[in-house]
């Protein structure tokens, strides 16, 4: 099995590779770049093609299946940037990463602490050596209602390690989930959004969720409440935030994923004049938190999506079943 690896990281995946190939007997090949039609050249040869979250389209696909590729494995969770009706017309079997929610609950909830506890205020002021606490107040986490939108896994997480904290915990979900009875009390989105001190998201990117915080949504949504959003930008219509955070209907959000990051995030734009209106504009806020979809960034992490991206191909090389196979 040879394998082609893009925006491969050496200073974090290429050791994991480097020992997983040791040990399945595989090789790879790896280039730091983004996947496209300009690079499409490395997986020449190769049976398995490696992306983290970034679009691949029909016209990348149909070029990997020209070049031999019979699979494609994302190391991240959302596979919602592949054209999955295109990689099975061409019959490229497609899996996604599968890794420790912790690593999103404990972000998640960090951020919902520095956004209740005015942090990124505290800290600039102190920088310029003003140590006052006008205009620093804040909330205590655990007087507040957390609505969290989405219990999967790591809406799972969230609410198990909120639970320790006191607070009272709202959930919305199509799906729920037993273990959380005694922990959040499930109710409508609605209500959710009425009544929640803080909103966090954590539902899946699909069409149905397209912009599923939006002006409506914001309205519903308590006058002074912070979103947190560690799941898609997709999810939140970002016009829309922008809109309740200058009428300061919102008291704040705290983002690690945008509408139009791709193409920003995960690129060292040092010295360069950032190319969105909105990221400039979120970014001037003393009551927005922005950070580069870094959730997920731990070393357990990185453990896991390399190690069961291994762990996919070998069943799709055998042909045993693969649970993280998108089908």
């Amino acid at each position: 099995m040879k394998i082609a690896v893009y925006n491969l990281r050496d200073f974090d995946e290429k050791p994991y590779f480097d020992r997983l190939c040791a040990e399945y007997g595989y090789e790879y090949v790896g280039t730091p770049e983004y996947p496209s039609l300009e690079n499409a050249e490395l997986a020449r040869g190769a049976d398995a093609v490696s992306v983290i979250y970034c679009p691949v389209g029909r016209e990348l696909l149909d070029r990997y299946h020209e070049l031999g590729v019979r699979f494609l494995a994302a190391r991240p969770v959302g596979v919602d940037l592949i054209d999955l009706a295109c990689a099975r017309r061409v019959g490229i079997r497609v899996s996604h990463g599968q890794y420790s929610p912790d690593s999103v609950a404990n972000y998640t909830i960090m951020l919902m602490l520095m956004s209740c506890r005015n942090i990124v205020r505290i800290l600039k002021e102190a920088d310029l050596q003003n140590f006052t606490l006008r205009g620093k107040i804040g909330r205590e986490l655990s007087q507040c209602t957390v609505g969290v939108v989405g219990t999967g896994k790591i809406g799972a997480a969230v609410i198990r390690h909120l639970s320790g904290f006191g607070c009272r915990l709202l959930a919305f979900a199509h799906h729920r989930d037993e273990s959380l009875r005694g922990m959040a009390e499930y109710t409508d989105l609605d209500t959710l959004l009425s009544q929640s001190d803080l909103v966090t998201l954590h539902t899946a990117a699909v069409p149905g969720n397209q912009h599923l915080i939006d002006a409506a949504a914001l309205a519903r949504m308590k006058e002074g409440a912070i979103l947190v959003n560690t799941a898609r930008g997709s999810l939140v219509d970002t016009d829309a935030l922008i809109g309740a955070l200058e009428s300061g209907r919102l008291g704040g959000a705290a983002l690690d994923v945008l509408e139009d990051e791709i193409g920003l995030y995960y690129r060292d734009c040092t010295g360069d004049v950032i190319q969105s209106r909105e990221w400039n504009l979120l970014r001037s806020y003393p009551n927005v938190i922005l950070s580069p979809h870094t959730a997920f960034y731990t070393d357990q992490v990185i453990s896991d999506q390399v190690g069961n991206l291994f762990r996919s191909l070998r069943a799709f090389e055998t042909g045993a079943e693969n649970p993280l196979e998108v089908r």
